[in-house]
């Protein structure tokens, strides 16, 4: 990968309109837009003037990325694949942003966000801005281009990647900042400036977004070797310098708004991290003189505390809330809003895709135009739109009713600038009136209620719903039936997705195959996956899920309650989508869903093949959730059909049944006051699936990338016989709770190698990380398995890892045995 220069030698006011549309591609270079010099599109011909007269009091948050049909991730795949180049993955990006631009600037929209799109990560393009690179990867200063970007994001042949994790409790993740007290911070990215100068130069003036300074310092993590009582806010005075060039540079660019997105402001922080917090934008007041400055929160309510210091800031001209998530805050907002202050009002939904009840939106405007005044009110999304899909429009298969029920992201951006036409009295009735319509048939629909299915969650409440015996014994039976070796191997479900196999699927969903023969082809490959798995010498196996799209579609689509969308995909992390089902109505099991193929897998060997289930948590927080009930009561329904499907299994003999909560933790709210009830549910749920099971069936779970040492006496109250839970990208950091001293006495799998990399361990280095938690736990309770499924990754980086893992768990079983 080559280091391309961000930097535009000529100044913009000297650029021809043929240079103009050859801009500073945000991260690394330049390159022409598609559209010829001659006839340029329609809006290239609004002056800033005219838009700003169109444009109501409107503002988007940020917007999907990927694009409305997954153009950046297929451009990043074939550059990563080295079959494009790095001018045509810039291409694609640079149309990308374009069309965004002009699609919000269409709309009406006054408050239109820049450097919200990404190759990968916004928090790692901050990272990138601030020169923030682990030594590791050979940076020697200078302009960050896509070799040292890329390496940090995935790893790279010699060095593991930065760790991900989960972006509050959202399915998305971000790479977390790896710092310490000697990093050395310089400006190392001008992205934020060079995407406002793109846009500028097309006649759109846009609102530049940087992460908060303290929100990017409590969002890292101390570097390996820095010890992990260090202060990671004792590093903002050393970061706020390089925040003020680019401050500098925005308003040298004509940069009048700016948006910092601080939304950890909805934690609940301690007084010193508050007192960060109000040094910080202390320390930047001169330098944000002559910008007006928006700070941005999102996810959850502001605390009453924090809201008292962020609305008493100086050189702050608006403040942005979640007013969907966050219905306290609108209580703080009318106790009290500062009267020269811009309140952003976060009222159109940005993570779910359910239509807004506008006249309920346009009632709570009404109501905070008496406290902050007309003039100073502007309708914003909740967040970003990121965690939405991108455009209805793309959706030919959803049936008319059901449509006229949701809103992507580009069906957001028309109700905030609808909402904010109405509250200055241009109400564009029809509108309204269809969206009430809209309402209205969802409530009274007959598709949506299941009275046997409500009763039937109703009853729920009256049991614990354990199962007869304690783990232990219950591992005992298991080991007498399973007769599995110390240091058992395993994985985690899903093999590689090939082309081929996707287009088995593709045809025989399209009817272009016959049933007979999807059937003999997704047999084909799973006989493929079982012998391999015998020729690595696996102890407990797995099918490989080849007829599986998604771990939560793939049930979805089998569920009453579920609806489904054609190009309804969303970012999960870097180029990795996920097309979230939809549940509109009560959920149950009309038939079975995964039988035939586990039955089928496990007739092809004679070591265990695991049944492979996802957890009803996990459908749940990777869906768009109905919202007209609590979340609860829908998992208790989802969590009724998976046991029926548990109970299935194992009349079919399946011995091993892995039901994944692989969400668990993101759906944790981020206010400690309402945890508890969430953990109550949710692992209740989790029981309700397996409590009927014999001692002699082993139910197994997993978890993805997460922090869960805060919740790991909920994760053993789980009371699953084994989980296999994420580890190795997180530097161990799940080890640590053991060795303080909490005792776990079910079989666990902390994942000895990152599969979101391409990197291939070697055995010395997993054979390594089973000693670090043979340390910690006791051997005959340990297994051994990835950190997750391995779908995204190709046969020539699986197969070699996982030799090297069985390789390295043999290893230990011999020195175990020769220390006997």
């Amino acid at each position: 990968m080559s280091q391309v220069s961000l930097r535009s030698l000529a100044p913009f006011s000297s650029l021809s309109l043929a240079q103009k549309l050859s801009l500073p591609s945000p991260l690394f270079g330049s390159l022409p837009l598609s559209f010829s010099t001659n006839s340029p599109p329609s809006f290239l011909r609004f002056s800033l003037r005219s838009l700003s007269l169109r444009a109501m009091a409107s503002h988007i948050v940020g917007y999907p990325r990927m694009g409305p049909k997954r153009e950046l991730k297929f451009a990043l795949e074939s550059f990563w694949d080295g079959k494009s180049s790095a001018e045509e993955l810039q291409k694609v990006a640079a149309d990308l942003r374009l069309s965004i631009w002009k699609q919000m600037a269409e709309a009406g929209i006054k408050y239109i966000p820049s450097n919200t799109f990404s190759y990968y990560d916004q928090v790692l393009d901050n990272t990138a801005m601030l020169g923030a690179v682990p030594p590791r990867y050979g940076w020697n200063g200078g302009e960050i281009g896509f070799d040292v970007y890329f390496s940090m994001a995935r790893g790279n042949a010699s060095v593991p990647a930065m760790e991900m994790t989960k972006w509050f409790d959202t399915n998305y993740h971000y790479i977390v900042p790896e710092l310490g007290p000697d990093v050395k911070f310089s400006y190392a990215s001008h992205k934020a400036v060079d995407e406002y100068k793109e846009a500028k130069a097309l006649g759109i003036d846009t609102v530049p977004v940087l992460i908060g300074p303290v929100s990017y310092l409590l969002l890292s993590k101390p570097a390996k070797g820095v010890d992990k009582s260090f202060s990671l806010l004792s590093l903002i005075d050393k970061i706020l310098p390089i925040y003020k060039e680019v401050l500098s540079e925005l308003k040298a660019a004509g940069v009048t708004w700016i948006q910092f997105d601080e939304p950890t402001l909805v934690l609940d922080l301690e007084s010193h991290q508050l007192q960060a917090f109000t040094h910080a934008y202390s320390e930047l007041e001169s330098s944000l003189s002559g910008l007006n400055v928006l700070i941005e929160t999102y996810f959850a309510d502001v605390p009453v505390e924090t809201y008292k210091i962020l609305t008493s800031l100086n050189g702050v001209a608006g403040f942005g809330f979640d007013l969907v998530r966050g219905t306290k805050t609108l209580d703080l907002i009318k106790s009290g809003f500062p009267s020269d202050k811009y309140l952003f009002a976060g009222l159109v939904d940005g993570r779910n895709i359910w239509a807004n009840d506008l006249a309920s939106s346009l009632c709570t405007l009404q109501a905070l135009e008496g406290i902050v005044g007309k003039d100073k009110v502007i309708v914003s999304t909740s967040c970003s739109l990121l965690h939405t899909a991108v455009d209805l429009v793309n959706e030919t298969k959803l049936d008319n009713q059901l449509k006229s029920w949701l809103a992507f992201a580009a069906q957001k951006i028309v109700e905030v600038n609808a909402l904010a036409k109405a509250f200055v009295g241009q109400k564009d009735e029809a509108f309204f009136a269809s969206n009430a319509m809209a309402h209205a048939s969802r409530k009274s629909s007959p598709r949506v209620t299941n009275e046997a299915v409500q009763k039937a969650a109703a009853a729920l409440r009256d049991s614990e719903h354990r199962r007869a015996t304690n783990v232990s014994a219950r591992l005992d039976a298991q080991q007498k039936k399973l007769n599995l070796p110390i240091l058992p191997t395993t994985t985690i479900g899903s093999f590689p997705q090939t082309m081929d196999l996707r287009r088995v699927r593709r045809e025989y969903k399209a009817k272009k195959i016959s049933e007979n023969d999807y059937v003999t082809a997704i047999k084909e490959e799973i006989n493929k996956v079982v012998k391999l798995q015998e020729e690595l010498d696996i102890d407990v196996l797995v099918h490989g899920e080849p007829e599986r799209n998604d771990m939560v579609e793939y049930f979805g689509e089998q569920l009453s309650g579920f609806a489904f969308t054609v190009n309804g995909w969303v970012q999960s992390y870097g180029s990795r989508c996920v097309k979230p089902p939809i549940i509109y109505g009560d959920v149950s099991r009309p038939k079975a869903m995964t039988v035939f193929w586990s039955s089928t897998a496990q007739s092809m060997t004679k070591r265990p093949m695991k049944g492979m289930l996802t957890g009803p948590v996990t459908i749940l927080n990777w869906s768009f959730v109905r919202n007209d009930q609590p979340r609860h009561e829908t998992c208790y329904q989802i969590a009724l059909a998976i046991k029926d499907e548990v109970q299935d299994l194992e009349k079919a003999s399946i011995t091993v049944i892995q039901i994944d909560e692989a969400a668990l933790r993101e759906g944790l709210p981020l206010r400690k006051s309402e945890q508890s009830f969430y953990l109550e549910w949710a692992v209740h749920s989790f029981r309700i699936t397996n409590c009927d099971v014999k001692d002699t069936t082993q139910i197994h779970t997993h978890m993805c990338y997460s922090n869960f040492n805060d919740i790991i006496h909920s994760i053993i109250n789980m009371d699953a016989d084994v989980i296999t839970i994420e580890n190795s990208r997180s530097d161990e950091k799940l080890l640590s709770v053991f060795r303080d001293g909490v005792k776990y006495g079910a079989g666990i799998g902390p994942g000895v190698y990152d599969i979101h990399s391409p990197r291939i361990p070697s055995t010395e280095e997993v054979a390594d990380r089973i000693n670090k938690m043979l340390a910690v736990l006791e051997s005959n309770i340990l297994w051994v398995n990835p950190d997750c499924g391995l779908k995204t990754r190709k046969y020539s980086e699986v197969q070699p890892a996982l030799t090297n893992m069985v390789a390295a768990a043999k290893l230990i079983r011999t020195r175990l045995a020769s220390a006997k």
